[in-house]
């Protein structure tokens, strides 16, 4: 899974490099979350602690046994 981020009035998405690599609060950015080959988005644009929800969901049930 891919993690990306942008702030709220810019275009392009980039990369995520970390919460203490990004100026500022995670507040201020959109988040959103793909998948390996960034071919779909398994978490639409949204707050850090949305997307990363839905981030703990998806390793939840991909090890669940």
């Amino acid at each position: 899974m891919v993690l990306q981020y942008k702030e709220k009035s810019a275009t392009r998405w980039k990369k995520y490099p970390g919460k203490d690599k990004i100026e500022g609060s995670p507040n201020k950015y959109d988040f959103r979350l793909l998948s390996e080959d960034k071919t779909k988005i398994l978490a639409e644009k949204g707050s850090y602690k949305k997307v990363m929800k839905r981030f703990r969901q998806i390793e939840f049930f991909k090890h669940k046994k």
